[in-house]
This record gives C-alpha cells, sequence and structure tokens, in this order.
C-alpha cells in the first residue's frame, strides 16, 4: 500500500490557492530544474490565465519524502460552487486559504460550511501576511468564530494554524518566527490529514468527480477509488446514479504527476485516477467490480439559478464576421460544453434556439467567451432567474451578497439595495476607511446592478455573493434607469453626426463602426429610448469661412465586455456576440415592429 494524502485547497476567489498549488509543487521538487513552467501553473485555459481567476477544478500530485500528495485546486468563484461540493467527497483533508487583511468572505463560508458537514478536518493558511494591511490575529479569530457558528465539532475546532506569503514562497507556524520555506506546510499535510480509507483487497468501488473530453479516448472521468485495486483493460461495472448498471473496460488508465499524465498499469484504494473507455460515464456514477457491483451514494450536484437564450445571429450583419453560424453547430457546440460541465443544462425551445441554464452570469460569459473565441456567431438574450414552485408557493433564488465600500458612499449603495428589495443584516467596520455591510437580496435584482455599483463607488467597492436559498417571489424589483440610444438607419458611423449625439447620453461605440437599423449605440440620459442617426455627415456648401468648422471632440466611447453588455440589456434586447465584435440590439429592429409588440404587451 502506497503512502497517500488526499487534500483539497478552497478559498474565496483572488485569496491565493493557484499560487499555493504553485509553491508547494516547486518546493516539493516536481518540478525538475530543467522545466520551465509559468506562474499560476494550474490555470490552464486563456480565460483563466487573463482574468486570474480559476473556472474549473484541476488536480496534480507531488510527491514528498516517500508520500504522494494528491492535491485539487478549486475555484473560488460562487458560480461554480458546485464544483468545490464534489471536490470535497474525494479528499480526506482541507486547506483553507484566507486573505490576512479582507478575512472571511461569502465564498470562505460557502466552502467551509460544506467541508465541515462532510465532517473534514480543516488546515487554516493565512495568506499575504506581506501587505502592510495585514491583521493575521483578527482574521485566524474571524476562522474561530465562523467555525463556532457553523457547528464544527471539537476536533475541526482544533485546527492548525499556518502563516503564509505564498507568492514568495515563504510559511511559518507563528507570525514571531523566521520566514521559512513550505517544508512546515507539508508537515503539517502529514500530520494532520488522516490517510485514506479503504482496502485494496475489497472488490472494486471508484466515484467520478470530473469529466474530461479527449477527441481520441473519449470522455475521461476523474476519479478516486475508494476501495480494491484497478488495472488496465479491466471489466468493471458502471452504477448509475439512476440505479442502472452498464458493463464496461477500461480502455486506458492514467495517473498525475505535477502537471504531467502519464499511463499507469494500476492503482489502488485512497488514489486518484483518470481512466478511458465509457462514454457513458456521468459526474457522481461508480466504477464497481462487474463481479460484486456496490454502488457509492450518489453526488448532489447544485441546481441552476439562471437561464439565458442562446439563438442563432439573425442580424443585417449576420454571418460576415464568425466561422460556426448555423443552428446544427452552435447545438453541437452547447452539447459538448454540457458533456463535461455537469453544472449546467440545455434545452431547445424552438427553432435555432437554445435555453441554458447555469449558477451565474459569470458561468454563462465565460461559455460565450470560449465560443467566440472557437469562431462562433450567436445571440445571447437577457439572463432570467429560475422560479420555482415549493409547496404550491412560489419562489426565487435569493443570494447572500457582501459588500466593502468607502465609509462616505455606504449612504448611497444601501439605498440603492434597498429599492432592489435587499434587506440588510449586519454592518462592520474594516479599518482603513472601510465598511463591510451584508444583505440578503433576491437573485434577479443582482442582475445588472455591478456597473451601478462601481459608478457610485468610485470604482473603490468590492461585492461578493453566493447563493443562499429560494424563498417566496417578492415581486417587482428596480431595473435599468436609463433608456438606450437606438441607430434608425445602415451604415457607418461618422464623427459629425456622433459629436451632437453625445450630448443625449454616453456612446458605446466610435467613429467609422458598422451599424445598422435597430442597434443600440449608447445609453440615453434618460428614461425613454431616443431615435438616432449616427451616419449623418456635414452639408457641404460653396461658401467657406475661417473658423466656421469647429474642431470635433469625441468623448471616447464606454467599452463594454461581454458581461457588461449581458448586465446592461433588458428583456426586449438581445446581444449579438462574434469572433470579432459585441453588439447590443433590439429585438425588433423598426420603429414600427417595436411599437406594435410595446401595444400587445399592454
Amino acid at each position: 500500500m502506497q503512502k497517500i494524502r488526499n487534500i483539497a485547497v478552497i478559498a474565496h476567489v483572488d485569496h491565493g490557492k493557484t499560487t499555493l498549488v504553485d509553491g508547494l509543487l516547486e518546493q516539493s521538487g516536481t518540478f525538475g530544474s530543467h522545466e520551465q513552467h509559468d506562474e499560476r501553473a494550474m490555470d490552464s485555459n486563456d480565460i483563466e490565465k487573463e482574468r486570474g481567476i480559476t473556472i474549473l477544478s484541476k488536480n496534480t500530485a507531488i510527491r514528498y519524502k516517500d508520500y504522494k500528495i494528491n492535491i485539487i485546486d478549486t475555484p473560488g468563484h460562487a458560480d461554480f460552487g458546485g464544483e468545490v461540493e464534489r471536490v470535497l467527497k474525494m479528499v480526506d483533508g482541507v486547506l483553507v486559504l484566507v486573505d490576512a487583511y479582507e478575512g472571511v468572505m461569502p465564498q470562505t463560508k460557502f466552502v467551509v460550511k460544506k467541508m465541515l458537514a462532510l465532517g473534514k478536518k480543516p488546515i487554516v493558511v493565512i495568506n499575504k501576511i506581506d501587505k502592510p494591511s495585514a491583521e493575521p490575529d483578527r482574521v485566524v479569530d474571524e476562522m474561530f468564530d465562523l467555525f463556532a457558528d457553523m457547528g464544527a465539532t471539537d476536533e475541526q475546532q482544533d485546527f492548525p494554524v499556518i502563516y503564509a506569503a505564498a507568492r514568495d514562497g515563504i510559511a511559518k507556524l507563528d507570525m514571531e518566527e523566521e520566514d521559512g520555506d513550505f517544508e512546515c506546510i507539508f508537515e503539517t499535510i502529514l500530520e494532520s490529514v488522516p490517510e485514506p480509507e479503504g482496502d485494496a483487497s475489497n472488490p472494486l468501488q471508484a466515484q467520478v468527480f470530473t469529466l474530461d473530453y479527449d477527441n481520441y479516448v473519449g470522455k475521461i472521468g476523474i476519479s478516486r477509488i475508494f476501495n480494491g485495486t484497478v488495472r488496465k483493460g479491466d471489466n468493471v461495472m458502471l452504477a448509475k446514479s439512476d440505479g442502472a448498471m452498464v458493463k464496461g473496460k477500461i480502455s486506458k488508465l492514467i495517473g498525475f504527476h505535477g502537471l504531467n499524465r502519464m499511463e499507469i498499469d494500476e492503482a489502488e484504494a485512497g488514489d486518484i485516477v483518470a481512466f478511458a473507455g465509457m462514454e457513458t460515464v456521468d459526474v457522481g456514477d461508480t466504477i464497481a467490480d462487474s463481479e460484486n457491483p456496490v454502488a457509492l451514494d450518489p453526488m448532489h450536484i447544485e441546481e441552476p439559478t439562471l437561464t439565458v437564450v442562446f439563438a442563432v445571429n439573425d442580424s443585417p450583419l449576420a454571418g460576415q464576421e464568425g466561422k460556426h453560424v448555423t443552428s446544427n453547430k452552435l447545438k453541437d457546440r452547447l452539447e459538448a460544453e454540457m458533456r463535461t460541465n455537469v453544472a449546467m443544462k440545455l434545452e431547445t425551445v424552438g427553432e435555432g434556439k437554445f435555453k441554458v441554464s447555469g449558477r451565474g452570469e459569470l458561468q454563462i460569459t465565460v461559455l460565450a467567451e470560449n465560443m467566440r473565441r472557437e469562431g462562433y456567431e450567436f445571440s445571447i438574450s437577457r439572463p432570467e432567474v429560475i422560479v420555482k414552485e415549493i409547496d404550491g408557493v412560489k419562489c426565487e433564488p435569493f443570494e447572500h451578497l457582501v459588500i466593502d465600500v468607502p465609509e462616505d458612499l455606504s449612504g448611497t449603495v444601501i439605498e440603492r439595495l434597498g429599492k432592489r428589495k435587499a434587506e440588510m443584516k449586519s454592518m462592520l467596520p474594516m479599518g482603513q476607511g472601510f465598511q463591510r455591510i451584508e444583505f440578503e437580496i433576491p437573485a434577479r435584482a443582482l442582475i445588472g446592478f455591478r456597473g451601478q455599483f462601481l459608478t457610485d463607488t468610485k470604482g473603490e467597492g468590492v461585492m461578493n455573493h453566493s447563493f443562499l436559498e429560494f424563498r417566496p417571489f417578492t415581486g417587482s424589483v428596480e431595473s435599468r434607469s436609463y433608456g438606450a440610444l437606438v441607430s434608425m438607419t445602415d451604415g457607418e458611423t461618422l464623427a459629425f453626426s456622433l459629436f451632437g449625439i453625445q450630448d443625449r447620453g454616453v456612446l458605446f461605440i466610435g467613429v467609422q463602426t458598422k451599424v445598422y437599423e435597430g442597434m443600440i449605440i449608447g445609453e440615453h440620459s434618460r428614461s425613454n429610448d431616443l431615435v438616432v442617426n449616427p451616419i449623418k455627415g456635414k452639408a457641404q456648401s460653396n461658401v467657406r469661412s475661417s473658423g466656421a468648422d469647429e474642431a470635433i471632440k469625441l468623448v471616447p466611447p464606454r467599452d463594454m465586455s461581454l458581461e457588461r453588455a449581458l448586465e446592461w440589456i433588458e428583456d426586449d434586447e438581445l446581444l449579438e456576440v462574434t469572433p470579432e465584435n459585441i453588439r447590443i440590439r433590439k429585438k425588433y429592429l423598426t420603429e414600427n415592429e417595436r411599437k406594435r409588440h410595446s401595444r400587445k404587451g399592454k
């Protein structure tokens, strides 16, 4: 039996999980001296690298002394919380990372609650102790309070604390000590994390917690072996969550070491491996002994709370920029996403229209961003929350919202949230002129709030939210308070006409941009929509006088990213997404159509 420890790294977004895993890989000697690797090596896809967030949980393994330590790096953003929950079932111990200034954040609470419920023992790492504003002692107290509030057992309350600056590879067990390296982390893992339970001589039982896809071998299930031994070429039984039993054969067995995957011949209880050969495998399925199959408990996967409609792009500029523009291509791509992403659901709702449900806006915009980079062209509707009927009562999802704002601006934000049906739960001074305020708020009230919040707090506010529960429906919520500037013609914009329009609101586009009738070119400064002509040139006359042509000065347009635009649009608007542009448009392009449909609506 090899000596194994299985741990997960959990924390709020941006508290330093992936950087810590980098340091563990480096200091365990897993990277050879000749190997080149990037910073935040575990964030492998482009969007993860650009945004500095982890989207998919990833696993790696390091050797320390004669132990194999399997480490799973998890996402910190609330939209990917379902991923964290599954990972926690696969490990025996948890590193909980907390920022030495920010302290306990909503996602910290969310993951700690899941961890305690599963009876896992934590090791608390207070990270970023090199920050000038760090208060590690206060944060340790906050963690004790959090564990007590969440009903931790005495054993869980008695957690070891490590102080670290992961970026610099520094860690120590006491703030008074001199800076050391990560050895104290490795030793604490070996001492505090229990050995994996299970016996290599029992019949096989392994459970899948993440899926991967490979064009050559098909679906790959990454799983933890709870009992028994598995070999390449074994005949096994796949126990599905609905009780069905499917026969299968393991065509490939893959082990992990550092950032590399290598084929192995066998693995035994306690280890984390990947295997290929079964197309019907899903998250939560059990791979069991073919003679004596015993299924493990299926996993609970969090339900989606938001839906958007992906549809074929039908604007006047459709098909000019994308490579994949048909409904078949769009359907194939969305179905491929559903194969490995268990937190999302897909249904066809009409000709070339597909309803995608997910855990939040970020999850949906990450999918859309990946698709446009792959050359897809499509339109997206405004996000809507999923309303459920529970015991005959119409219910909607509520979120736990935590904001950090400068003290002098907190009044404005509280007033805004009050109009959006938010209920304030607590208010604490954070030092350095900031306040932390906690609310409970309907999820639909948060759609479109972030942009307004950043404006109100002059870009200094920080907001985080995580799913709370379904509660009775609260009635209508205030939405966008400004109308849109809508183009009345097709053509290319000219500076002369934009100069006249910019006094009416904020522009989203610059000069020589292609526009069409019904496309939204900016935000009106009043609450109604205004139809404008952005392609009108200056009338020529044969009389010239010096100084008659004033220099035209245009205000730079507001940069609308995919997320910002998706938050901004209303129910009668769509987002046109192509590999080169993101355009905002009305569902009905001509003014007559819009009037006709608004009359029908009334």
